[in-house]
């Protein structure tokens, strides 16, 4: 007799050890549960990654617009401070204040 074919006893064996058609369908159920499972904890993880994103990105911008304040204050300042410098500039010229580099090469000087 050939190895390969199974007798009716062996066929008869195996077909106990088959699930049944109900037994199928709860399978492929709860195959599918457990894949839904699967997905929506991936959903759930991804949902909270992009909260953590949104916070961190928040931040960045907030930041970037107290920055910005920041930087528009300081040429604000930096602006009023050349009028300042150019307006007592111009009253020592009138005064008589001429530019003259020291020997120091440090500071103009009044003649």
């Amino acid at each position: 007799m050939d190895d390969t074919v199974l007798d009716v006893d062996q066929v008869e064996n195996l077909i106990k050890f088959c699930p049944t058609k109900e037994e199928m369908e709860l399978l492929k159920v709860s195959e599918f549960k457990r894949s839904l499972n699967t997905v929506n904890s991936a959903c759930n993880e991804a949902k909270k990654l992009a909260s953590q994103y949104q916070k961190e990105a928040d931040k960045c911008n907030s930041g970037m617009e107290t920055c910005e304040e920041v930087r528009e204050k300081a040429e604000e300042a930096l602006s009023a401070q050349m009028k300042l410098t150019a307006m007592w500039e111009l009253r020592a010229r009138q005064k008589g204040w001429r530019e003259k580099v020291a020997k120091s090469n440090a500071f103009p000087y009044f003649i």
